[in-house]
């Protein structure tokens, strides 16, 4: 990536209650959540499934470990992923946390996890390497759910991580031209930046004009414009823009798009999901 003139962060995840049980590279660890808690509110129906103050110590410490070894490999920065449904998120949504200590409650408790981890890997990593957080409202699954229902209690959630040392936030939509809440046409980067200052990494279909759900039901692959994204983008909304699957079925996408070639584009289908193996 260095020798090619790029920069590359790997994502941090744990995925909590999302993982099937028996999967790997443990089989035999319980699947586990803040709550013991399937996305969709039912039980996970182990006893271990809720994790305890020393299961979260243990995952903080690993983020952080995770982080410092990113950055002696020579990494340009990590980003970690607490958006759509996984262990991070379960914490950030009370869907997930019904939790009694203090890490569950209102907005600002349930981010506590997510700040500790942050905090941790503050700690671990030089000043001046790049720590993304990635957040979503929606949840696999749960399209329609929200961590926030208006700006006020977005900055509730967002204060926490600010302050706890994230440089960056990675604000996941699934189309990036709707607007977030009511009154405005800020989409969540939008909002996610107008809080807190920060640099903003918008996402959500970037360069289709379906969401990616429809892709996988057979439909046929077509390529949008991106006039609106530059709009925003060249107004400032947000800073950076996070293209996933245009890229896969076209590398050479952005480059396309920098040079005024968007029509030479090759659009993504579910086939070029193949080509990843």
């Amino acid at each position: 990536m260095h020798a090619a003139g790029g920069r590359i962060m790997p994502q941090l995840w744990h995925v909590g209650a999302a993982r099937k049980a028996g999967a790997g590279p443990v089989p035999a660890a319980p699947v586990v959540g803040p709550s013991g808690l399937n996305l969709d509110g039912s039980p996970l129906g182990d006893e271990r499934s809720t994790l305890t103050q020393t299961d979260l110590d243990d995952i903080i410490g690993a983020f952080a470990d995770a982080a410092a070894a990113a950055e002696q490999a020579g990494f340009d920065g990590v980003e970690l992923h607490g958006a759509h449904g996984y262990l991070i998120d379960q914490f950030l949504w009370s869907q997930t946390n019904r939790r009694t200590d203090g890490y569950g409650g209102d907005p600002v408790a349930r981010t506590r996890f997510a700040a500790e981890i942050v905090a941790a890997v503050r700690k671990t990593v030089a000043p001046t390497f790049p720590v993304v957080f990635r957040m979503s409202q929606w949840k696999s699954g749960a399209y329609d759910a929200k961590l926030a229902a208006d700006p006020q209690e977005l900055e509730r959630i967002l204060t926490p991580l600010v302050e706890a040392g994230v440089d960056v936030l990675h604000a996941s939509t699934r189309r990036y031209w709707q607007p977030e809440f009511d009154g405005s046409d800020l989409n969540f980067a939008g909002w996610v930046k107008k809080i807190t200052g920060l640099p903003a990494i918008t996402v959500g279909s970037v360069g289709l004009d379906k969401e990616f759900s429809s892709t996988f039901q057979g439909q046929s692959p077509s390529v949008t414009g991106i006039e609106q994204l530059l709009e925003r983008l060249g107004r400032d909304e947000f800073d950076l823009v996070a293209v996933g699957r245009a890229l896969i079925a076209d590398p050479a996408w952005a480059e396309k798009v920098r040079t005024g070639r968007a029509a030479e584009i090759i659009p993504f289908d579910l086939p070029a999901l193949r080509t990843l193996h």
